[in-house]
């Protein structure tokens, strides 16, 4: 019966080994997707930055900007 509770004293060690194991490699993968969308929200605001900066520098200001006719 010993052989029993040793069998399963390894298997339960065996899975939180797994289990930890696993949860370095999410954590691991979260870690780069948050550098990832990190620099994409940074160059979507230095697009959007450049966008609005180049507009106004396009023709009349907004204000006198004619409204094409229908």
């Amino acid at each position: 019966m010993s052989w029993m509770l040793v069998a399963a004293v390894l298997l339960a060690t065996a899975g939180l080994l797994v289990l930890g194991v696993l949860a370095i490699r999410l954590w691991l993968d979260v870690r780069a997707l948050a550098k990832g969308v990190d620099a994409a929200s940074r160059a979507l605001a230095a697009a959007a930055g450049d966008l609005a900066d180049a507009v106004p520098a396009q023709g009349a200001p907004a204000g006198e900007r004619s409204v094409p006719a229908a």
